[in-house]
């Protein structure tokens, strides 16, 4: 059974118990008799099998919303249970998480790394070892790990679920176009990995624990350098056939404008991405080494600053008209380093979409900027990983 020999003895009501405190973290018993349709008896008496045998611990109920009544006790997974390794990928950093089941992050590193000007074997290497590093620095091992999964901002096609998905012609990382990182992955680590593009681990991040909680269909946007999104409606992605359903960026503004890297004209790229943002300001702000530097110039008030982020919104709200149209999602969020500008950003967004979308599907929808920041990608990982443990391990 992978790296989980303990699952293999938790059959029947008892291993459904697991699952369930695995995906939804600390519950109550109410809980665990509603996710799993056991009666409360039933779910009484295994609950306490599961405490004897160390798998289950109670759990601190601070985080409760007060009732007016006396607290309902949690119980969660413990640290026996095994623990859960999220990677984030970037084009410029390698973050690694390590999470137990009970849906807490106990360790977390992030490094510079130039990935876009290193071939895939040097970063995987890199990313192997860090991740050895962290799980040595929580006081755990590779045998306590019952999944991993990593993100790259590239999209991801083949049989991503079976984790033998391929990175596509790859425009932003064009030395990893053809190989099947998670097969290098568990080559180093003699791990259960999974590879997924980073834009739809930023999407499940927000939905299970940031600004999409309680949207049952979620577009979410990851503005940064580039200009990724995905799709999660009912909790689950919507990849597509080749794994780039969400990918706005490469949305045509213009068909007769400037060619964009993925060979077609007038992309959203090209007008709203963080490169084209740097390429424009440099005439009035050269000193901007960065778009993290051209957010905080937005933030401060410089205004040629943040009529680049309005514009950027504003293209970005003209696209997503179209998609709002089909979907009639009840919730767009928007994450990324340009999505840090907040309003600044969001407001012409809204504003683009009123004008670019049927009035009836704008009514329903909020457009809220994304709460988790830059870990969104790193914690979207730890989630798939919590989700996708039983397959990985199988």
């Amino acid at each position: 059974m992978g790296n989980q020999p303990w699952l293999a003895d938790v059959t029947g009501p008892p291993r459904r118990l697991v699952q369930a405190l695995r995906l939804a973290g600390p519950a109550t018993r109410a809980q665990l008799v509603e996710h799993t349709g056991l009666s409360r008896a039933t779910v009484s008496g295994y609950v306490a099998e599961l405490v004897d045998r160390g798998l289950v611990t109670p759990a601190d109920p601070s985080g409760q919303l007060p009732t007016g009544g006396r607290p309902a006790s949690l119980v969660q997974l413990t640290r026996r249970a095994g623990v859960v390794v999220g990677v984030d990928i970037g084009r410029t950093h390698v973050r690694v998480a390590v999470g137990d089941l009970a849906h807490e992050v106990i360790g977390e590193h992030v490094a510079s790394v130039p990935v876009v000007d290193l071939g895939a074997d040097a970063v995987l290497d890199t990313v192997a070892a860090q991740v050895r590093a962290q799980l040595d620095r929580v006081g755990a091992g590779t045998a306590d790990v019952v999944g991993m999964v990593a993100g790259l901002p590239t999209p991801v096609s083949g049989d991503t679920e079976a984790g033998d998905g391929i990175v596509v012609k790859s425009n932003i990382l064009p030395n990893w176009s053809g190989t099947v990182p998670a097969a290098e992955l568990r080559e180093r680590l003699g791990l259960p990995v999974l590879v997924d593009n980073d834009a739809n681990l930023g999407a499940l991040a927000e939905s299970r624990w940031g600004a999409g909680v309680g949207s049952r269909s979620t577009v979410y946007l990851k503005l940064a350098t580039g200009i990724g999104g995905a799709l999660v409606l009912d909790g689950s992605l919507l990849r597509g056939v080749s794994g780039t359903a969400g990918e706005i960026g490469h949305v045509s503004l213009d068909p007769d404008g400037d060619l964009c890297r993925c060979g077609n004209r007038g992309c959203l790229e090209l007008k709203a991405g963080g490169s084209a943002l740097l390429r424009a300001v440099r005439t009035a702000a050269p000193h901007l080494a960065d778009l993290r530097a051209l957010v905080d110039g937005a933030i401060e008030g410089d205004q040629a600053c943040r009529r680049l982020v309005a514009d950027a919104g504003t293209y970005v709200g003209v696209v997503l008209g179209g998609l709002v149209n089909t979907l009639n999602p009840d919730r767009i969020v928007v994450g990324g380093e340009l999505g840090t500008a907040g309003d600044l950003l969001v407001e012409p967004m809204r504003r683009a979409l009123a004008q670019s979308a049927i009035p009836s599907a704008v009514e329903c929808l909020s457009v809220v900027p994304g709460s988790l920041g830059g870990r969104a990608e790193v914690l979207g990982a730890l989630a798939a990983a919590l989700s996708e443990t039983d397959r990985l391990a199988a």
